[in-house]
């Protein structure tokens, strides 16, 4: 009989968790669902802070499910301990939707935490919801993935036909671009900001607008967050808004974010039209009415998420002249979606995070290309 290979054996093995929720039904509720999924092995529950750090430390999950309001030392507090005890774990927040905990959400975000899951308001819609379920699993298992991910590019892809690394994107251009379209999704809130903040006051030579996979009321908080930390506006726009330069707009959560034509004007065209690769808000919608409206006018970029939302706009993109950025494999959070791009062969460069940002304002200062 053949044995696997270390890794290989790794990769199979069931991924290791720890619930830390203050709600003995909650912690129950999803233990069973973990342990019914067969990929899970919770090796133990919390039910305040403490406990969890201590946890984090004898443990070393490969993810942990952290909730923010508990008992004593909450979760937001917990956080930086939690991943000094334990570097590897990945951490999945679960809260209530409320305007705070969507703050506190993003700033944990910030600082560590892989993504936020966001709990029914009653325990029989927990306990009822198969979306709801079906999303914490989803969830979970991303992180896991990505928490035991190999570092290289798989030798598959085949990353010949676009530059990788640092680039000057002037060479990939015809136009210079007025608008930058960004999608993100795991690992998007903390991605998003470091490119924006990267490409600094060439922002007002840019309209910009952001897709990030999100919950209603944390899409408003993260604007909020972009908005103070770059000192630039940002917000999410309404139906029919004209779009201006040196504005950052973000799609609201659960509702899809476009562009439209109206009296000669580009606008910001919000709609509740059904989900697409069970996205709302979708990246493929910004992405592809961008090229109907923008052609060669836009510059796509994809960073860190699951799935591959993204891929079919960033091919309409390329066919209307646009050039298309995927943050590379190693700086993501999860390659599912800028990996999805770049196996389609949609991708104009690949490049690392730390360099996206200064290559945009390089090329936005840069002036018109040759």
């Amino acid at each position: 009989m053949t044995s696997l290979s270390p890794a290989r054996a790794a990769a199979q093995r069931p991924k290791t968790v720890v619930i830390a929720d203050d709600s003995v039904v909650v912690r129950g509720l999803f233990a069973r669902w973990l342990g019914e999924s067969g990929q899970f092995h919770v090796v133990a529950v919390a039910g305040d802070g403490e406990t969890a750090v201590a946890h984090a430390g004898r443990f070393h999950p490969d993810v942990m499910v952290l909730d923010l309001d508990m008992p004593g030392l909450g979760g937001a507090e917990a956080l930086p301990q939690i991943l000094r005890e334990s570097p590897h774990t990945g951490v999945l927040l679960a809260t209530t939707l409320t305007e705070r905990n969507a703050r506190i959400a993003l700033e944990c975000m910030t600082k560590g935490a892989m993504d936020v899951l966001s709990k029914p308001d009653s325990r029989s819609g927990m306990t009822l919801s198969l979306d709801f379920r079906s999303e914490f699993l989803l969830k979970l298992g991303n992180i896991a993935q990505s928490s035991a991910r190999a570092g290289a590019l798989p030798p598959e892809i085949d990353l010949d036909f676009a530059p990788v690394g640092p680039v000057n994107l002037r060479n990939l251009v015809s136009v210079m671009p007025r608008y930058l379209m960004i999608g993100a999704s795991t690992g998007g809130p903390r991605a998003v900001a470091k490119v924006l903040s990267d490409i600094g006051d060439a922002l007002n030579d840019l309209t910009t607008l952001v897709v990030q996979h999100m919950p209603p009321l944390f899409t408003a908080s993260f604007a909020e967050q972009v908005s103070a930390q770059i000192g630039m506006p940002a917000r999410e726009p309404y139906d029919g808004e004209r779009l201006s330069r040196g504005t950052i707009y973000v799609a609201p959560g659960g509702r899809h974010l476009g562009i439209d034509r109206k009296l000669g004007h580009l606008v910001a065209s919000i709609s509740d039209a059904p989900p697409v690769r069970f996205c709302r808000p979708a990246v493929d919608v910004l992405f592809t009415e961008g090229a109907r409206h923008l052609g060669s006018a836009a510059l796509g970029l994809i960073l860190t998420g699951m799935g591959s939302d993204g891929t079919e706009g960033a091919g309409a993109l390329r066919r209307a002249g646009a050039a298309v950025i995927a943050q590379d494999e190693l700086s993501s959070t999860i390659w599912g979606m800028p990996g999805s791009v770049v196996r389609a062969r949609h991708a104009s460069a690949v490049i690392p995070l730390d360099g996206i940002g200064n290559a945009i304002r390089d090329l936005v200062r840069g002036g018109r290309p040759s």
